[in-house]
């Protein structure tokens, strides 16, 4: 009885935590990648792999965990010596614009 209990407690903490509705923006319900997509076909955003051959090698020795895509602007996360650092990118012309957690 106290395995059911302690493995549907964790089934409830796992659905709690899914990713599943954190991906969609709230304005318009795409989630960011699409958003990305269409912002790349526009000619409104450069392609993410672009963005990344100009940015990851300015990192030194940071580990690139990945970007969240907002309208305008890229933020890729990084990580190094413990700290998330984050590096907002404009979009369209792939400069940096911000940057947080040094």
């Amino acid at each position: 009885m106290r395995k059911t209990i302690i493995l549907a407690a964790l089934g409830g903490l796992t659905l709690l935590a899914s990713p599943a509705g954190a991906t969609a923006s709230a304005d318009d319900g795409q989630r960011d990648q699409d958003r990305a997509y269409d912002a790349t076909q526009s000619g409104q955003s450069m392609p993410l792999p672009m963005i990344e051959r100009r940015v990851v090698p300015r990192m030194g020795g940071s580990q690139y965990l990945g970007p969240e895509f907002r309208g305008n602007v890229y933020r890729l996360k990084f990580l190094k010596g413990g700290r998330v650092i984050w590096v907002d990118v404009n979009a369209k012309t792939g400069r940096i614009v911000g940057r947080s957690g040094r």
